[in-house]
Parts: structure tokens; sequence; C-alpha cells
């Protein structure tokens, strides 16, 4: 799990060390650099996989002796599956202070800490590695055993990282084996839920948090209509394969008074559905030591959907997943909040950040939740807009 991420001289933050937890909540006003922290995870992780970034046996003889070391052909991948942020002038912090423009990222694991610096260069999106701070061998009372040479664990972990902008309903989604089979992984845009979950449909949800108590099964298709069911009671979900399409098909059903109607299409159901059905889907299937981001959650959807997504979050969290969501919802914050005050998350499971940007720069506050799901400060801005709007209609 990432403990804390640490950003210089990175789009709004020239320096920032930001404490991660399990469940961690990123709140806000527009352009204050929420959305900045989930693409710097995912742009480390896009990286590396990519084999641009180095995770070990950086140069060690040259960093014992204090050089700063270029390793060609690495750096920060800055457009790619996951992000796409352009160039180095895109994402080099206005306000620097150095001499020569450097842009660092650092992560920290339990006992280890890993950290890149890279060149800035105006026009490339591959930004060159100069150096790189990663450990050499074990340390720590919580080091595993023969782990010299360790690598960030949430580079090769499961993952999800879903942005804002998500599959809007639609008859037919891509059936790509590799993406939603081989790699488990259900698109920045959640393109390839629908064929991940036609593929492991009947593979049950571990029991736990995650588990829904009305569902009709285990299985992972009758669990995300149970919590979808959250969203828009007696729905049931529906994904086929087409017999020689590289396609699949989504469709909806309901249960009525007369028992189920006819499947529907899900342009004729509504937006919320289809667009939330990743992040159910995500969550459902977050395993221990699994990473999951997750832009606005609750778009599209109504103030109890909005809350009980936030229990399906707490759920993965408490399940072992480390969730980390941007928000703009206060519903999400109180069902958060509840799922503390019942005990299914503990206080210090969960994180949360508000920031405020002016344009050129950021900072942030971060409210504690206590075991009454109590914050201990409620900052200016923060989710106060409802006693705003209320003094002035009843003043």
């Amino acid at each position: 799990m990432i403990d804390r991420l640490t950003l210089h001289n990175y789009k709004a933050f020239r320096d920032a060390a930001l404490p991660l937890g399990p469940l961690t909540l990123l709140t806000g006003l527009n352009s204050s650099g929420k959305s900045s922290v989930l693409q710097a995870i995912a742009l480390l992780r896009q990286s590396y996989e990519a084999g641009d970034l180095a995770v070990s046996d950086c140069l060690p003889e040259a960093r014992r002796a204090g050089m700063t070391v270029s390793v060609a052909n690495q750096g920060f991948l800055l457009n790619g599956e996951l992000v796409g942020l352009g160039t180095g002038e895109d994402v080099l912090h206005e306000d620097f202070t150095e001499d020569e423009a450097r842009i660092a990222l650092a992560v920290d694991e339990g006992p280890y800490h890993y950290g890149w610096t890279v060149e800035y260069d105006p026009e490339q999106n591959l930004l060159p590695l100069l150096d790189a701070d990663l450990p050499l061998t074990s340390e720590g009372p919580d080091a595993p055993t023969g782990s010299e040479g360790v690598s960030p664990s949430f580079f090769t972990a499961p993952f999800q990282y879903l942005h804002a902008d998500r599959i809007s309903p639609a008859e037919f989604y891509p059936r790509d084996h590799h993406a939603a089979i081989g790699r488990g992984f259900l698109g920045v845009r959640g393109e390839h839920t629908v064929n991940f979950l036609r593929d492991q449909a009947r593979n049950p949800v571990p029991e736990g948090p995650l588990r829904h108590p009305r569902a009709a099964s285990d299985l992972l298709l009758d669990q995300a209509a149970a919590w979808m069911g959250e969203l828009c009671p007696g729905v049931d979900i529906q994904a086929d394969a087409i017999e020689g399409a590289d396609a699949v098909r989504l469709s909806y059903g309901f249960q009525g008074t007369l028992g189920a109607t006819r499947r529907r299409r899900p342009s004729n159901v509504g937006f919320g559905l289809t667009y939330v059905l990743p992040i159910v889907v995500a969550c459902l299937t977050a395993r221990p030591g699994s990473l999951v981001l997750l832009e606005n959650p609750e778009a599209h959807l109504h103030p109890q959907g909005q809350t009980r997504m936030a229990a399906l979050a707490a759920g993965a969290a408490a399940q072992g997943a480390q969730v980390i969501m941007e928000t703009h919802s206060d519903h999400v914050i109180n069902g958060v909040r509840l799922a503390v005050k019942r005990g299914r998350l503990a206080p210090s499971q969960v994180v949360l950040h508000y920031f405020r940007g002016d344009g050129t720069g950021v900072d942030f506050v971060s409210p504690q939740v206590d075991t009454d799901g109590m914050l201990d400060q409620w900052p200016e801005g923060f989710f106060d807009e409802l006693e705003n709007t209320l003094d002035q209609l009843i003043g």
C-alpha cells in the first residue's frame, strides 16, 4: 500500500507530501489538484509498464558516491494508456525554484522509499530520468525476508483506474480478451467492464464486507446486480458475447409485480446505471493489495446512490484493497463517515484531504474522522454550501 505520495514541481504542486491510507478521499474546488494526484500515481505505473522507469539497481556505486546519474531511455512517459498529460510544458509547476527545472515524484510503502527525478523538456512526452532514489537492501523491521532489490508493490499489484469520463449507454461494447481477461483491466473509461463481467460472472465474491446480504448468490454477476439495485431497485444485469463479432452485449432486466419483464437496452434505462457499472465491478473485484483509483464515482447518481457507493468503496478498503477517490460529493463523504461509525472501517483507515488552490499553487488540510464519524475540523469551503444557502434563504 502507498503510505505517502510526494510531488515536486509537478503541475499545481511545488512541494507536497500527501499521506494516503486504505481509503483516501481527495476533495476540493475544481482545478485544485485532486485529479493531478491520481494522475501522478497512474503516471508512475504507466512509465513502469512501458519499461521506462527504473525500479531497482539504480547504479548503486554512483548513488553511494552521491552522484546524479542519467539512465538512457528511461523517465516519465506522459502519454499512454492510463494518462495523457501532454508534454513537459504541461506538467511543470509554473513557479519552480531551481536554476534548472526538475520534476520529481516519490512514494513510500511501509519501510521503503522510492523516488524518481526527471529532467524538464518542454516539448517531449518522455521526460528523461536524472536520478532514482531506490532501496538497495531490505531495511526495517517490516521488510520481508530476501527482498533485496525490492520494487514498489503498486507497480505489479492488481490495478484499476477509472476516469470521470466513463462509458455511456450502448448496446455493444468491445470484446478485448487481452485487456479484460488476460490483465483483468476494465479500461480507464470502463470500456472493458462488460466483457470482464461476461467472463468472470460465475466467480464468487469472497466472504467479507463486499458481499451484499440480499444478493441472489455470491457470484460476481449477482453481487454486481445487488449493488446496482441500491441505485435502481429490482435491476439485474446480463452480459452476452455476440457470436461472430468482437463485441459483447449489455442488457438490464427489472423485477415487476408479475416477475421479470423483458430485457432493456442500456440506452433505455437512464445514464447513471451504465456509468456506475465499472465502479461497482472495480470495487467488487478488488482484493487485498489491489490499488483502485476512482475519479468522481458519484457522477450521475442520486444522493442515496452516492452514499451507497461510498459504502461499497469502504467495503473494498476493509477487504484489504487501497482505494483513492476524487469526489465533489458531500454524500460520499458522509457515506464514508457512516462506515466508520458503524465499525466497517477504523478511523485510522480513512484519510481525507481538502485541496485549496489559487490558480498558481495548492495547499491542503486533512480533517480526521473519529469513531463516531465526526470530523475534527470543517475548513471554510469544505462542503458548506448547503449551510451557506440555507442561511441566505432564512436570513
